[in-house]
């Protein structure tokens, strides 16, 4: 009889849910459930050697969903033998090398080590970490801790390559398996010994490895056949056809070098059978054609040699493929004409005669046509050219620029249609157009074609003709006008009275720092609007900002040039009176009471003494508040503030005397020394006077307290610094300066790093301003005072000398005021430099001064001399919208190319874009045919530079222009290239680097307008394409996959063709590829199902779901009567026992539901056959569950209830009437039932003794030794 056990009624509620499956209708009254065993209610968690595990016991609920997890941390062991320790002497373990090496490799490594000493004196190493670390570890420590050996091993050299394997992977491998060094000797090293150090163990580890990947390659060969070249197209076949033939065939790789690789060399390579069959093949071709084959020569055209290789050498290729006959041409870059033919002599007539066919199949003619007259040949965006290469588009048509010829190449016949054309266009042409020239000085040229091409487009519009203006690059005047003889007349007059009219204009440069410009301009340009409606006849133009220049021009009627600058030089006036600035130190706490309640404090003071005060940000560290404005206002304004900052807190200011010359030495690097002083004293300000100002006196101001000791310490530090310090002075006169100091500094720098004094210049503030000052320890101020005396002397002696320089180059010299030539004098010692007057026709340039002041000058001048010689200046026209794209994020793309080509690049100021829309139509940087481009001055980017990097720069910024080209998509496709919220346009664009443009959807055009660098515009369009056809293929498939087929099926078999979980249907939508429909719950036809996909799909699905319904017509439904009691066992843990029989018997088996009529009824439904089958194996299941169900009540009848439910034993204590509590939940074989056991006793203090008690057990159980 088996043992049982009670547990608590809510237990057995828990544990029912759990195991029970949601998906199986029905269930079993709870007082007579089927009783699990212990195992089955309290499955064992997945351990080794876990019950459930054991042979012969059902597995455990929890092995299905835990998984082992397997540890990221592993742990090796090995030993090193005391014969093989490297360090044996220690005197006491764990303090030696061995230790020290250890904590170096778990540095280096992340493992970790521990070292043990075994009774042999052999050492036992423990390492633990990630895999990948043990292995490094592992392969240090053998190097490091034992004795290493070493031995060779010698394989071919030509299986040395893949020992190392790949970037040296495979080396990197079994270095770290074998814990070996692995030496491969280099591919220049006749040697084929690698060499293998390490323990003996590794050794041979590492020996046989290599052994085996050389045996693996000893299988494979490599032979290499010399053949002449010429014959090597015969065994390559046409279209390399017979050497793949040859390869398919015994499986070896054969390598054949191209026709334009001069190599007789032929490779093969694979398994040593397949190479000598395929060797012996070549060869046998190669014997069979040098016998059989024969050469004649023939001379064709060079020009003609093109036609006979054919694209991409096809035409060969067909000459070989018909006439087995090979062709040999000679290289296009020799002069040679010879061509020869190579085959067998009755092939080789066929093939002459082809090849002269194909070089006559093309002729090229020239036709002879003024070049003014080219763009009107080709038309209006082509039109007239455009017809022609429609009707023969064979025929290639190219127009040379500067030349009065027209060049044609195709067939003869298509290129004798399209001669005849051509010159009927040019007969046309000549009657109806003229032409005129005219000289204008190029200084006119950008104010004929007015702002943004509005005056030369009137003109053009007006008299129906084309003006052509040069390029300023060109140095030319000569305008040209072409179009109707009346109207080129006209406009040529016209042109010639604007110009008139500008000669009498007059032009002045105004010198204005750039740090003006803006205020001058204003806010939106307000402030000089204002200036231009006072002076509307004059035309004012600032320099771009990034050219950093000082000049402002005025252009127009001389007086009122003259007016417009005297009103322009009053306003600098004022901005220079105003722009005084200081800067005031106030405690940060302080600023808000400065600002005032809603910025009143701050409003009043700059409205009295009429500054700009600007405050840090609240954010900032910074405590300076800067004070702009009149001199006498900003002092005034700083009182204020100070006092304000007085008012709130007891702040003290007191001043210290501290001779000048320590005031830098006391600052420190960077102010390092005297910031420290002010953060150790609480934040004090001290102030040390402007440099230069010859003031002793520092300010220190905040708290009392704190400015005593920033005193004392300040003081402190500057005695010192005067204790270290020996100074010296020294008189030199304020012209010789500069060139003591040198270029960048370069002279007094060698000074100071020799002696290690310090040397400060007097500054242009200083009284005396030939008193140079030597700081620094007394033997090295010594040695700098006796070096500038030296050179100071050398400078005295005065010569005058002489030099030739070119007339051309004099202007630079002298220009702007003679600005070079006063920084020649600042820069070299005072040196006088005088240049011939202009006229006087003299080379000869005089200098005066000390005589190494005047040889430094002379060397000087040369350098700039060169530096002009090799210059150019190259101008661009490249139109202004293009600009910001070429100079690329934060000009980035300019920068590059300077630096690239060491040239510099100048951008024109920008004109106003809002009359853009009057420029000429311009597309791909060229001038459309209806208006040619006429480059303006915000256009012209300038080059300068040497001749040759200017080119570079040029090509290299005409590359960035972008360009925009038509992509013909069809409308409805648009939407889609767009994707949804942009995301498909996004992508191209990001993915091609290019800007693409769809047409507004009402326009309904079939274009996309693609814009890019050249360099990327191919790739985008032909991506563009693809993914037009992508699109077009959808759509034709959508087309297809459109079908539809109706089919009325009776709404009960609904379920089954769906099947559980739509597992049925799901199948039929899956092997079909098809979309099925069933009608919703309000549909008026519930037995409509609509199947859509490929027609052949929907009718097979549609065969398909027929093919169910019949099946399902045949099944019937039968019912069978089983106690509910055994319900559970029939359906077993979460259905699977019930599952598992409806699968056999290809049967639905129903229960019932929780409180139905009949709750012994269950419904099976299938084929006749299959269901009487079903039913008799479900009654003898009942048959076998009801003799446990009965024997499992009778037991329950006796159980003693546990002691917490309370009541009496025996019989009646399971009786359920005895209004004690529910009788509980029952298990079978449990380990307090087993023989000798029993079940605790919760109130037996020997079983669950108090905490603190020493009860000692009497006897073991089931649960283990009890612990405390």
């Amino acid at each position: 009889m088996s043992s049982v056990a009670v547990l608590t009624p809510e237990s057995f509620a828990e544990h029912r849910s759990g195991l029970k499956d949601q998906e199986i209708t029905g269930c079993v009254p709870e007082d007579e459930a089927y009783i699990p065993t212990y195992l089955e209610a309290f499955p064992p968690l997945p351990e080794k050697g876990a019950p459930g595990e054991k042979a012969g016991e059902p597995a455990s609920a929890w092995g299905s969903k835990i998984r082992p997890i397997k540890a990221s941390v592993i742990t090796q062991v090995f030993h090193v033998p005391l014969e093989e320790r490297r360090y044996k002497d220690n005197s006491q373990f764990g303090e030696g090398e061995e230790a020290k090496v250890c904590l170096d490799i778990m540095q280096r490594t992340g493992a970790h080590i521990e070292l043990s000493l075994a009774k042999d004196q052999g050492l036992s190493i423990m390492v633990t970490g990630k895999l990948d670390s043990v292995m490094k570890a592992r392969k240090e420590i053998v190097a490091r801790l034992q004795t290493q050996a070493s031995a060779t091993v010698a394989i071919p050299k030509e299986h040395h390559r893949f020992v190392i394997g790949k970037n040296g992977e495979k080396l990197q491998e079994l270095e770290l398996k074998t814990a070996t060094k692995i030496a491969i000797p280099r591919p220049d090293d006749p040697s084929a010994n690698i060499r293998i150090t390490g323990t003996k163990e590794g050794i041979e580890k590492a020996r046989h490895e290599i052994l085996l990947i050389s045996a693996e390659q000893d299988k494979r060969a490599v032979e290499r056949l010399s053949l002449e070249k010429a014959f090597h197209p015969f065994i390559a076949g046409a279209h390399n056809r017979l050497v793949q033939e040859l390869s398919q065939e015994t499986g070896a790789r054969i390598s054949i070098p191209p026709p334009s690789l001069p190599k007789d060399e032929i490779v093969i390579t694979g398994e040593k059978e397949a190479v000598a069959l395929a060797l012996s093949r070549i060869r046998a071709i190669y014997d069979d054609k040098k016998r059989k084959t024969t050469t004649i020569s023939v001379e064709v055209k060079k020009s003609q040699h093109k036609y006979i290789i054919g694209p991409k050498g096809n035409t060969l290729q067909e000459i070989l493929e018909t006439t087995g006959v090979s062709v040999e041409m000679p290289p296009l870059d020799s002069g040679s004409e010879t061509i020869i033919l190579r085959g067998e002599p009755d092939k080789l007539g066929p093939a002459l005669t082809q090849v002269y066919a194909k070089a006559k199949s093309v002729m090229v003619v020239e036709v002879t046509a003024p070049a003014w007259l080219h763009r009107f040949i080709i038309g209006k965006k082509g039109q007239n050219i455009g017809r022609i290469t429609q009707q023969l588009p064979r025929v290639h048509i190219e127009f040379t620029d500067g030349e009065e010829r027209i060049s044609l190449e195709g067939p003869t016949e298509e290129v004798e249609q399209a001669q005849a054309q051509i010159q009927e266009i040019i007969k046309d042409l000549l009657v109806r157009m003229d032409y005129t020239e005219v000289i204008i000085d190029q200084r006119f040229h950008r104010h004929l074609i007015g702002k943004n091409g509005a005056n030369i487009n009137r003109i053009k519009e007006q008299y129906k003709v084309s003006v052509r203006i040069p390029q300023d690059s060109e140095r030319s005047g000569l305008v040209r006008i072409e179009g109707d003889p009346k109207g080129v007349q006209l406009a040529r007059r016209e042109l010639i009275e604007m110009v008139q009219r500008m000669e009498n204009e007059r032009t002045k440069d105004l010198i204005v720092e750039q740090k003006f410009h803006r205020t001058i301009i204003g806010q939106k340009g307000e402030k000089i609007k204002e200036v231009r409606d006072k002076f509307p006849e004059v035309i004012i133009n600032f320099p771009d900002p990034a050219q950093k220049s000082d000049i402002v021009q005025l252009r127009g009627p001389k007086n009122e040039v003259e007016k417009c600058a005297k009103f322009l030089q009053k306003i600098i006036a004022d901005l220079i009176e105003n722009s005084f600035s200081l800067s005031v130190p106030i405690f940060k706490q302080f600023h808000k009471n400065i600002i005032g309640k809603g910025g009143t404090n701050i409003k009043k003071i700059r409205e009295e003494t009429n500054t700009k005060i600007d405050l840090p940000t609240e954010n900032s560290n910074s405590e300076m508040i800067v004070i702009t404005g009149k001199k006498s206002n900003c002092e005034a304004a700083r009182e204020r503030i100070l006092a304000i900052q007085r008012e709130l807190a007891n702040i003290k200011e007191t001043e210290v005397a501290i001779p000048a010359k320590l005031h830098n030495s006391l600052i420190g690097s960077k102010g390092c020394l005297v910031r420290s002083i002010m953060e150790d004293c609480g934040g004090v300000h001290i102030h040390f006077p402007s440099e230069g100002s010859g003031s002793d006196k520092v300010t220190i101001r905040g708290p009392a307290g704190e400015v005593e000791k920033a005193k004392k310490q300040l003081l402190q530090l500057a005695e010192e610094k005067q204790v270290n310090n020996f100074t010296a002075e020294l008189q030199a006169k304020p012209e010789y300066h500069k060139f003591l100091i040198g270029r960048g500094g370069a002279n007094i720098r060698r000074v100071r790093d020799r002696t290690g004094a310090r040397i400060i210049f007097p500054s242009p503030d200083d009284t005396e301003q030939e008193l140079i000052t030597i700081v620094g320890k007394e033997e090295a101020v010594r040695q700098a005072q006796k070096e500038l005396e030296s050179l100071v002397k050398n400078l005295d002696d005065v010569v005058e000398d002489s030099m030739v320089v070119d007339v051309r180059h004099h202007r630079h010299f002298v220009c702007r005021r003679g600005q070079v030539l006063r920084e020649l004098a600042e820069e070299y010692g005072g040196v006088a430099v005088s240049f011939p007057r202009t006229g006087a026709n003299s080379q000869r340039v005089t200098l005066k001064g000390a005589k190494d002041c005047v040889e430094a000058a002379k060397k000087r001048i040369q350098e700039v001399i060169e530096d002009l010689e090799s210059q150019v200046s190259v101008e661009v026209a490249i139109p202004q919208r293009y600009h910001r794209a070429i100079m690329g994020p934060k000009g980035c793309r300019i920068q590059h190319i300077t630096r690239e080509h060491e040239v510099q690049i100048k951008f024109p100021e920008r004109e106003d874009s809002s009359a853009g829309q009057e420029a000429p139509p311009q597309e791909n940087g060229e001038v459309s045919p209806e208006a040619e481009f006429v480059p303006r001055k915000c256009d012209i980017i300038t080059i300068a530079g040497r001749a040759e990097k200017c080119e570079l720069a040029k090509a290299a910024l005409l590359a960035l222009v972008p360009i925009t080209e038509d992509v013909e998509v069809s409308y409805e496709l648009h939407r889609y290239i767009i994707g949804q919220k942009g995301s498909g346009i996004r992508k191209m664009m990001e993915e091609y680097e290019v800007n693409i443009w769809v047409p507004q959807p009402e326009k309904q055009l079939d274009v996309i307008k693609v814009t890019g660098l050249v360099a990327n515009m191919e790739r985008a369009k032909q991506g563009l394409l693809e993914r037009v056809k992508e699109l077009q293929a959808e759509q034709e498939d959508r087309a297809l996959r459109s079908f539809k087929v109706t089919m009325s099926v009776d709404p009960k078999f609904h379920p089954k063709i769906i099947g559980r979980k739509g597992a049925v249907i799901s199948q039929i939508r899956k092997d079909h590829d098809v979309s099925i429909q069933f009608p919703d719950k309000g549909d008026e036809q519930q037995d409509l199902i609509v199947i859509s996909g490929y027609e052949r799909n929907v009718e097979e699905a549609r065969q398909a779901i027929q093919q169910l319904v019949a099946e399902l017509q045949e099944m019937v439904s039968q019912d069978v009567h089983l106690d509910p009691r055994t319900h559970a066992r029939i359906i077993g843990a979460r259905g699977k026992a019930i599952r598992k029989l409806m699968e056999e018997f290809k049967v639905d088996i129903r229960f019932p539901q929780p409180g139905s009529g009949e709750p012994d009824k269950v419904t099976v439904t299938g084929l006749p056959e299959t269901v009487d089958n079903a039913i008799d194996h479900l009654l003898n299941l009942e048959e076998e569950y009801m003799l446990s169900v009965t024997e499992t009540e009778t037991l329950a009848a006796y159980m003693k209830p546990p002691s917490r439910y309370g009541g009496g034993g025996g019989a009646g204590g399971g009786d359920d009437s005895s209004g004690g509590p529910a009788k509980g939940f029952v298990v079978r074989d449990a380990p307090w039932n087993a023989a000798g056991n029993k079940a605790p006793d919760m109130s037996s203090a020997e079983d669950f003794p108090t905490f603190g008690t020493g009860v000692a057990p009497k006897q073991t159980s089931a649960w283990g030794p009890k612990k405390f």
